[in-house]
């Protein structure tokens, strides 16, 4: 093949020319392919999980039941996360010419974001909460579905900063698509509470802590609360970089008593965005490449802890021991596209560094040659791996324009999704793509979240191939 390719080369420029062309026809037309395979998907999850009573979190295409149990909101965020995708494919096909498929479906996907939205109340609710550096009575997202608007339980341990992180991310991803502030202004609120979180308290070097806990009612400091921070710390410092907007930065000087100053919100978000980073990388990444799942070993006890400092109650540190848990594909994606986008931000070499070394770690380390059929790449799919796998496949993809290395890695997910594609039903892919579904059609219910996931996937693809 390389010797047609070079004789095409040095003996006939319109061939070699025509050939581009038709390899360009080739990917535009996977492109639209894979469009459609998302557009498909998620109609159809939303018709199969979608109730007025909200979302079911299974679905049988065979027997066509839903669950009664609902879905949690971080598998309800996983709605708009591919809606948001399908949304930014349809725009990247109406740049490169596809108007049709634009016009034919970015109204009704733009509708229903919306509506989305709107409903993601029902997972909202306030409640008061001390944190390091103040009181303060915050409206949050909780882990369950409320029986009405803004009534679900937040408190403690009922919401988690992940889960408000997913929601930020998604917010700005619409706020960059429909350049509707009210998802900015939301984002920003959510952020400034996942930053409330931050253990700003110091050693007795004088240096912070660092770190944000699974959630306000959690001491344990997790690479799932921390890595999804990055990039939309990163977004937030784009979009202000240029403006003199500013934030009052809350923090703990050196003599333990709070303080606040005035910000410029490009620099206290970026300032973020590298320490969350920073902290990640310092006491999470494993010899091997990857990232342990969190800091452990609560000492004395894993119990919140408090001080009264100057007459005024705030949290206190919980010394942890040590990292523990085991690597998962989510834990390095968040980690690639946090590196992606500081290093595209700021153009410092050490981030391009990390992400071609964890690019490189995480596909040796997750994807399986032939483990399950020749020539394809094995992901973990227990548990809720299917999800997390996305969510690395989209750290491949935002590495991508800075390591073409990572166009392997992105190959195979591609491969497994048409591979996957060959057992639709009913709109409906297996939750193993490679393997396909049960003989007993009992045993075929699918999570809601792994069907949105996978048009996610696709919907990012389809832009991959438009714009690499």
């Amino acid at each position: 093949m390389k010797n047609i390719i070079f004789f095409l080369l040095v003996t006939s420029p319109f061939c070699y020319l025509a050939s581009k062309e038709g390899a360009q026809q080739g990917i535009n037309l996977l492109a639209e392919q894979n469009m459609h395979r998302a557009i498909v998907i998620t109609d159809s999850a939303v018709v199969h999980h979608f109730t007025p009573n909200g979302m079911a979190r299974y679905y049988n295409p065979y027997t066509g039941t839903r669950s009664g149990e609902k879905g949690s909101v971080w598998m309800y965020t996983s709605s708009i996360e591919a809606v948001n995708a399908i949304l930014r494919g349809l725009k990247a096909h109406k740049e490169h010419g596809n108007a049709r498929l634009y016009e034919d479906h970015f109204r009704r996907y733009a509708e229903l974001l919306d509506t989305l939205y709107v409903n993601l109340a029902y997972y909202r609710g306030t409640f008061t909460l001390t944190s390091y550096t103040q009181t303060k009575e915050w409206s949050v997202y909780g882990v369950d579905r409320g029986q009405a608007k803004g009534t679900a339980r937040v408190e403690s341990i009922y919401n988690v900063y992940d889960d408000q992180q997913w929601i930020i991310r998604e917010m700005l991803e619409s706020y960059k698509i429909t350049g509707n502030d009210k998802y900015l202004e939301e984002a920003e609120y959510l952020a400034s509470y996942v930053l409330d979180g931050w253990d700003g308290t110091l050693d007795s070097n004088g240096n912070k802590h660092g770190g944000i806990t699974w959630g306000p009612g959690y001491v344990t400091k997790h690479s799932c609360s921390n890595g999804p921070m990055v990039s939309p710390l990163v977004w937030l410092h784009e979009l202000y970089k240029d403006r003199p907007a500013t934030v009052t930065c809350l923090y703990i000087d050196t003599d333990g008593r709070r303080k606040t100053r005035q910000m410029r919100k490009g620099e206290y978000y970026l300032q973020f965005a590298k320490a969350i980073y920073k902290w990640q990388k310092d006491h999470l990444l494993r010899e091997d490449g990857v990232y342990h799942d969190m800091m452990g070993g609560c000492d004395p006890d894993c119990r919140v802890a408090y001080e009264t400092i100057e007459g005024i109650k705030y949290r206190k540190h919980n010394h942890l021991k040590h990292a523990v848990g085991k690597a998962y594909t989510y834990n390095c994606g968040t980690m690639l596209s946090g590196a992606a986008d500081l290093y595209r931000a700021t153009r410092e070499s050490v981030y391009l560094e990390d992400a071609k070394k964890l690019s490189d770690a995480s596909f040796a380390y997750f994807a399986k040659l032939g483990a399950t059929i020749p020539q394809h790449y094995t992901y973990p799919v227990s548990g809720f791996s299917n999800w997390f796998n996305g969510v690395l496949m989209r750290g491949y993809v935002d590495i991508y324009p800075s390591d073409r290395n990572a166009g392997k890695s992105i190959e195979s997910f591609q491969q497994n999704l048409d591979h996957g594609y060959k057992f639709l039903y009913r709109g409906t892919l297996p939750p193993d793509l490679l393997q396909g579904w049960s003989v007993d059609q009992e045993k075929n219910k699918t999570e809601g979240m792994f069907s949105f996931t996978f048009a996610a996937e696709y919907a990012i693809l389809a832009q991959y191939q438009l714009e690499r």
